[in-house]
This record gives C-alpha cells, structure tokens and sequence, in this order.
C-alpha cells in the first residue's frame, strides 16, 4: 500500500512538472523574435502573400496562442507531438534517433565523470593541504568557470587540429555508408566529447567529496579510529567510503540537468548529432513543435534521474528509510 502511494505521489508530481515544463516553453517560444515561417520559406523567399498564408494555416501560425497549446496538448496526449519545421519529420522520429546518440554520450560522460570525481575527491581530502590537492583545486576551479564550448574548442584544437590523433568531430567518419561504420568508428568519434563532459562534470563531485572527506577526517570517530591503532587503509575502507558515498551519489545524480545544458554545447563544437544540435537548430528556426519535444524529454530525462537518487538514498542510508516510515506512521 505504501509502494503504491509513492509510485502515485512521484507519478503526479511528474505529471504537473510536465504541464508546468511545456506551458512555460511554449509561451517562452512563441514569444521569441523569430518569425517561424520567415525561418521555414528563407528571408528571400518569392512565395505570394496568399501561399504565405496558407502555410502559415497549415501550421496553426494565425490561430491564438491559447488555441494553439490546448491543440498541441490534446495531439501530445494521443502521441502525436507534430511535425518538425525544421527537419519536415515527425518530432517523435527526430528525438528517437537523436535521443540515442545523446543517451551514449551523456551515459559515458555521468559515468567517468563520476568514478573519476569520487576517487580524485577522496585522494584530495586525505592528502588535504599537499602538491596533488593544491593542483586539484585549481584544476576544479578553471574547468568549472569555464564555458563547456570554450573547453571543447580547447580539447577540439589540440587533440584533433594540432595533434591530429581524434577526428574533428560527427558520430561516424564522413563519407562512409551506415552499413560500413563499425563500432570501433563510434567510439573513436565519442572520446573527445566524453572528454569535455567528463572534465566539466567531475568538478563538482571533486570538490564535494573533498570536503566531505576533510570533514569525516577532522571528526571524533576518526581521531578514535586512529588512536586505535587504524590505518589509512582501514579508515577509507571501514569509516570514510561509508561516510561519504550518499554525498557523492546525491551531487552525481544532481548534475543530471548540468550535464543535459554541457552536452548541447559539446554537441554543437563537436558536430555531434544528438538532442542537442537539434535544440539548437530548432531554436534558430523558431521550431515550436520540436523544441516542446525536446523540452518534455529533458525534463522527464532530468526528473529520473533525481528519482533514482531519492531510491538510492533509501539504499546507501537505512536512517532515511525509517524516517520515510516514521512519516507514513504518522500521516496514517
């Protein structure tokens, strides 16, 4: 019974996320200063007045803005998310294909970034003070002031333009048939892109494991732990890991919506074609139908994964499964 009320409970909050999520973007796009059908037909476009118009009938451009979402919404509603302006395909086909490239290399990306920033932030904080933590915090506070774009062009330019050691950029070499792109030509295309993320992202959890960890190690139970005759081994192994984990796995799964904002500028210094390229295409073109597409898809994208840090939560730290209790007890 209790499952049921929190599967209820997360289902309705993700239900008036969404709403509130494609309300504010359509008004945000609609409102925008890009004409849709100048950006459909081109700025020197010879179409008559009267094929302007039907066109712009055809897209619901002329109906008011009320009609216009409530119309949306009742065709969202049965699956139909309409048809692109900008690739002239149905926005569901464009995010699928997109979606997947993105989901690969936002994965490996929250992966690295996650492992690497967790091992990093315990090595800074045992070694608080040192050579290695110094640089670290340095490190951590160059990448993290600055822009991902600026950081890929950095990688971009010499990893691929000075070194010529990765491709310029795309998800497969140019030129080459689908049929003839092998796994190893994906991967090889994904390294500079994971690279950037992974260097954007792992700042923050660097940073917050280290300070959890100079906290745990200026605590009682360590001093205790020491005077016990414990090493350092054992102090990571039995006392700080433990400790230390949930911070980790909240601030990990909290940068889900950093990381979807780094991996739309990545994608677009790397020509990489996932959600973001498409976002920012759409963007230019005033593309009301996909970017309400890809707006729902980021914000049920992001809400997961908070959803999962909240499970795990329950997981890593029995104290919050009681308290979860304690609160049903009491509501009941």
């Amino acid at each position: 019974m209790k499952s049921v009320k929190k599967i209820l409970s997360e289902a309705i909050r993700m239900l008036l996320l969404l709403i509130a999520v494609s309300l504010v973007a359509f008004i945000l796009i609609t409102k925008a200063p890009i004409d849709p059908l100048v950006s459909y037909i081109g700025t020197n476009s010879t179409l008559s007045n009267e094929a302007k118009e039907e066109i712009s009938e055809y897209w619901g451009l002329n109906d008011p803005l009320p009609e216009r979402f409530v119309t949306w919404a009742n065709h969202a509603l049965h699956g139909d998310f309409g048809e692109s302006i900008t690739y002239k395909k149905p926005v569901i086909q464009i995010i699928k294909t997109r979606f997947l490239y993105s989901i690969v290399l936002m994965l490996l990306a929250w992966f690295f970034s996650g492992i690497l920033g967790f091992v990093l932030g315990i090595l800074c904080g045992i070694h608080q003070g040192g050579i290695f933590d110094r640089f670290m915090k340095l490190f951590c506070l160059i990448t993290k002031s600055a822009p991902t774009f600026w950081l890929g062009l950095l990688i971009l330019s010499l990893f691929a333009v000075q070194l010529g050691w990765f491709p310029m950029g795309m998800a497969v070499p140019a030129g080459k048939l689908a049929s003839e792109v092998t796994i190893w030509d994906r991967i090889y295309h994904l390294i500079l892109p994971v690279l950037t993320l992974t260097i954007v992202s792992m700042s923050d959890v660097i940073l917050y494991t280290r300070q959890k960890i100079v906290e745990i190690m200026n605590s009682d139970f360590i001093l205790y732990a020491k005077a016990r005759g414990e090493s350092q081994k054992q102090l990571i192994t039995r006392h700080i890991l433990r400790n230390v984990i949930l911070p980790a796995v909240t601030v990990q799964f909290a940068s889900f919506s950093e990381l979807f904002g780094g991996m739309a500028l990545a994608e677009n210094v790397f020509s990489y074609p996932g959600i973001g390229t498409a976002t920012t295409a759409a963007a230019l073109n005033a593309d009301v139908p996909l970017l309400l597409g890809i707006a729902l898809c980021s914000a049920m994208f992001v809400f997961a994964g908070n959803l999962m840090a909240n499970i795990l939560y329950g997981v890593f730290d029995p104290r919050i499964r009681e308290i979860g209790r304690a609160s049903c007890r009491e509501r009941v």
